[in-house]
């Protein structure tokens, strides 16, 4: 595997999510004996994901909705001198536009919020892979809702965020749904898929003012190491913006 290169300039907000696929990708070739997997990014959007997932050589597949972020996905793949294929369709479609076992991996990374059935949603997922094969979850946590809404002096809507089955804030709010930790590996139990722990993602990242990390001289690097300790913290974990849990499909 080449995986290493994916953490060479390691984005703040994104490096547990890329240390946890770094694993994934790494047990999904041992126990395949393929460095070059087949990836599913539903909703991948422009390729933020796909794009250097395919640079360390795996065949990758998104799935969005948007004709434009597919045609920005692929201006992104030819500067990057990569391949990516894009289909447009809804979690709905994967079951139509893709085959059943097609998989190693399929990433559903800001997903479950937009959809209406969380459960149907990673079902489909699940059908595409093969024995063994894995589903990434990152999704949002509306206890971290409720602290940014209070940060921003909106009290009310901290106070509904926490109150609400949802995690919504109010009408104003663009995340229909939000997860914690225990409904995420419930919603991967219900589709037969097992899940791993939970982590955070982006526990500090999000609080920091961004001239503190862009005005000091390793002070990016030092916020990454910071946020992969916070991530698997028991208490930190769970005020994270974001939670990710990678579910596995049985091998047999």
């Amino acid at each position: 595997m080449r995986a290493e290169g994916v953490t060479r300039t390691p984005a703040v907000r994104t490096a547990v999510v890329w240390d946890a696929l770094r694993e994934v990708l790494a047990e999904l070739a041992g126990a395949t004996g393929r460095d070059a997997l087949d990836i599913v990014d539903a909703g991948g959007g422009t390729g933020g994901f796909a794009v250097p997932l395919a640079a360390l050589g795996h065949t990758v597949t998104v799935v969005d909705p948007s004709p434009d972020s597919l045609a920005a996905l692929e201006r992104r793949a030819k500067e990057a001198g990569v391949e990516v294929r894009g289909l447009q369709g809804d979690t709905a479609d994967l079951g139509e536009l893709l085959s059943p076992g097609c998989a190693d991996l399929v990433l559903c990374h800001s997903v479950l919020e937009y959809v209406e059935d969380p459960v149907g949603a990673l079902t489909e997922m699940a059908g595409l892979l093969r024995p063994g094969g894995a589903v990434s979850v990152l999704a949002a946590n509306p206890v971290a809702a409720a602290i940014h809404r209070a940060l921003a002096g909106q009290f009310d809507e901290s106070r509904a965020a926490l109150a609400d089955p949802l995690g919504s804030w109010g009408d104003r709010d663009p995340t229909p749904r939000r997860f914690t930790g225990e409904t995420l590996t419930g919603l991967l139990s219900a589709a037969g898929l097992g899940a791993g722990p939970v982590h955070g993602v982006r526990v500090f990242a999000d609080l920091v003012p961004s001239r503190l990390v862009d005005g000091e001289p390793g002070a990016a690097e030092a916020l990454v190491a910071l946020e992969k300790a916070a991530s698997a913290h028991p208490v930190l974990r769970d005020i994270a913006t974001q939670l990710h849990v990678v579910g596995r499909r049985p091998s047999a």
